[in-house]
């Protein structure tokens, strides 16, 4: 964009706003700090006072992190911010300083931190039973189940509760396998699965993959990328692409399909129009995997696509909120015609 204005083949109106926003930038930039600070927004008052840090110290938690957690767990920042309570909308950090949480612990505190409701609810269940197993009976995961199922479409009607994401999407695979006979899985460059053995093969990412065996019957196709990809937004250019890659690089009979929605850790990206209608039709008889809630509105997006193609397996993960902390329930949901349920 920058070199076509510079060539001036950009319309007057597209040359006059960049050279507004330019003067914008230098103005701000040629502003004392001070001076930035005062036109920065605050945040509305909030009625609520956090109970007073006692515990280690910044630097103590550092130096214990780095003598006894796993480098692999690493922070973002080069200061990093030191999290000790949280309130619906709100994180404090050891000094009581108040932040307003866009990052939502990685898009998993779908309701705010501490609701009041979720807390009372995990509160009266660890005054009841806090664990069991299912060889016994429950009423609480049998309801659960129910209540889930009742929020998918169509035939998917039947949950497996797992431990994690990357555990959903190795039962997707698992059942995905079962059910075909077949064993060649299709997932997407760019897409992002987890981080177990087998998950790790999936993603189409080096960032998430480790120089180890990995990727055992996984193809990666063409990313349908409508901002970035060779074919723009034509998602049946997509889909062809995807059906030669069938016919080249696995025996043509797939044992499933796995992809994100809207690619979440790959930078919140959708998928080309009408990329996976098509991509359901070049499958054949392979499962569907709808994997992963990344993005805040990958369900919702993942909801509508599937009342016109309806997944086989969904892959997803389910958000309980409580006692300041975030447990996730991942649940794989199997199509009801399989034979193996």
């Amino acid at each position: 964009m920058l070199a076509s204005i510079a060539r001036g083949t950009l319309q007057a109106p597209l040359q006059q706003a960049y050279a507004s926003l330019l003067t914008g930038l230098r103005s701000f930039a040629s502003e004392p700090a001070t001076d930035h600070d005062k036109q920065l927004p605050q945040m509305p008052p909030f009625d609520y006072k956090p109970v007073p840090y006692t515990g280690p110290s910044k630097e103590e938690v550092i130096a214990l992190r780095k003598k006894f957690l796993s480098p692999a767990m690493f922070w973002h920042f080069r200061e990093p911010v030191m999290i000790t309570e949280g309130k619906m909308q709100y994180l404090f950090d050891e000094k009581g300083k108040r932040y307003l949480d866009a990052f939502a612990g990685i898009v998993t505190v779908s309701v705010g931190h501490c609701h009041p409701e979720v807390v009372a609810a995990v509160n009266r269940q660890n005054q009841l039973l806090q664990h069991t197993t299912t060889i016994y009976l429950n009423n609480e995961i049998a309801e659960y189940a129910k209540e889930l199922a009742d929020r998918m479409p169509g035939n998917l009607k039947v949950v497996y509760f797992v431990n994690s994401g990357s555990e959903a999407n190795d039962m997707a695979l698992m059942l995905a396998r079962a059910y075909s006979g077949n064993y060649d899985i299709i997932a997407l460059r760019n897409g992002y699965h987890g981080m177990s053995a087998e998950t790790m093969g999936l993603c189409g990412q080096h960032t998430w993959k480790q120089p180890i065996p990995q990727g055992f019957g996984v193809r990666h196709a063409m990313n349908p990328d409508p901002y970035r990809g060779p074919f723009g937004n034509d998602g049946k250019r997509y889909a062809a692409d995807l059906a030669d890659l069938i016919a080249g690089g696995t025996s043509g009979q797939v044992a499933g399909f796995i992809a994100e929605t809207i690619q979440g850790v790959g930078g919140a990206t959708p998928l080309a129009d009408g990329y996976l209608p098509e991509a359901y039709k070049v499958c054949g008889g392979g499962a569907w995997v709808s994997a992963g809630v990344i993005t805040s509105v990958t369900y919702h997006r993942a909801q509508h696509l599937c009342t016109r193609v309806e997944a086989d397996i969904r892959s997803l993960s389910s958000v309980l909120v409580g006692l300041g902390a975030t447990a996730q329930l991942h649940a794989c949901h199997r199509h009801t015609r399989s034979s193996l349920m």
